[in-house]
């Protein structure tokens, strides 16, 4: 009977330590892919939130026309007239921004006689930080070249020109022209603060031969302007830099220990499949006309020093009493045990009694159990049935000897 009961034992215990490794196989998700250290371009990438390097700049400046003219030699005066601005833009990259100005003022030429117009146009422009792209990202710096391109419209009214010579479909002068000038120019920067920039810039805007309200030579007229001004930044002008190689050492090690945790699994998940592989235990025969199934006798674990049925364990204290209930005939001593650990000799002995009474009230009060086929057993720790020392904190079930 000892052999019957050392039998068991190992049974439960075999089953236990399988339960908990399909437990674990159940919530992991084996990749056989072995990640490898990583190799990247040791490249800063900025980025910055929709809302950052936004600007507004309010500037003024002088324009001069060049368009046609009388002169033999070309228009030798050429009148030079205030220009206001106004824009706002944002910087999408250290490197790169828009910028959408509106510009107002009057034109004066000389076309044989003086005349004068009115003029207001809208540029949108693409910009290019020149010192950050050929010398370096730095967000503090001093004074940086920005040259940009752009394209636009144009309204000229209110010509005095006498010699205009372009006409309406009624066969009269017009008193107004739309142009859409293309446009060039070079910005001097000058930091002034985190939020404040002075700048200068110049700008050459290329119209058709409209612009002035007289078609004549050159298709293209010219209107040069050089404007002053302040920038403000909304919310500072900044990005911020990443460059995935100072990370690299971190990733990598993470890698390493994923393939480690790999590793451990795919040993346990071979422990699990050798424990399997040895179910179903063998059958224990008590007589010749009774037979346990040893998996139908489950064990109880238990917490340390704690003779309460964990709700886990109450689904093996039910296998007992249906397996006892489908073998009506059969009695079962309610053996309890208690590691070393825990307290004295007398204390365990104590211990592992409240643990086989406490399955054993279970089997009687919830599961109609007769309690004339228990026995109730404290075994103390004295008798250690297993090598590993908190396994033995365990209620078992055996034949009466």
């Amino acid at each position: 009977m000892r052999t019957n009961l050392l039998l068991i034992a190992a049974c439960s215990g075999m089953l236990w330590m399988a339960d908990e490794a399909k437990a674990q196989e159940t919530a992991v998700i084996v990749d056989e892919t072995v990640i490898t250290e990583q190799t990247v371009e040791c490249k800063t990438n900025y980025s910055a939130r929709a809302r950052d390097n936004w600007f507004i700049q309010i500037g003024a400046g002088i324009q001069s026309p060049f368009v046609e003219n009388y002169l033999k030699d070309g228009d030798k005066h050429h009148h030079i007239t205030a220009t206001y601005n106004v824009g706002f833009g944002k910087w999408f990259s250290p490197y790169f921004g828009w910028r959408l100005g509106f510009n107002y003022g009057a034109i004066h030429w000389d076309n044989g006689v003086y005349s004068k117009a009115k003029t207001a146009n809208a540029n949108l422009d693409i910009m290019w930080d020149m010192f950050n792209s050929l010398g370096g990202v730095k967000f503090d710096r001093v004074f940086s070249i920005v040259p940009f391109i752009g394209v636009g419209g144009s309204y000229t009214w209110d010509y005095k020109a006498p010699a205009s010579n372009i006409m309406n479909r009624h066969d009269k002068v017009k008193s107004n022209q739309w142009t859409l000038p293309v446009s060039a120019g070079i910005q001097l920067r000058f930091r002034l603060s985190q939020y404040v920039d002075f700048f200068a810039e110049g700008r050459a805007q290329f119209h058709g031969d409209n612009f002035d309200n007289y078609a004549y030579g050159n298709p293209i007229d010219m209107n040069i302007s050089a404007i002053g001004g302040f920038t403000f930044h909304i919310g500072g002008n900044g990005f911020k830099a990443y460059n995935p190689c100072e990370y690299l050492s971190y990733i990598n090690q993470l890698n390493s220990q994923v393939n480690d945790l790999r590793g451990a699994l795919a040993t346990s998940t071979a422990a699990l499949a050798a424990a399997e592989a040895q179910l179903p235990c063998p059958e224990v025969v008590e007589s010749e006309t009774v037979v346990v199934q040893a998996p139908m006798l489950s064990a109880v674990r238990f917490k340390i020093n704690s003779a309460v049925v964990s709700d886990e364990e109450m689904v093996n204290v039910y296998n007992v009493a249906e397996w006892m209930k489908a073998n009506p005939d059969v009695q079962v001593v309610v053996k309890g045990y208690a590691d070393e650990d825990t307290g004295t000799a007398e204390y365990n002995k104590e211990l592992s009694q409240r643990r086989a009474q406490t399955v054993a009230d279970i089997l009687v009060n919830s599961y109609g159990i007769n309690p004339e086929r228990l026995s109730v057993v404290g075994e103390g720790s004295d008798t250690q049935i297993y090598e590993q020392n908190n396994w033995n904190r365990i209620v078992i079930f055996a034949q009466p000897e």
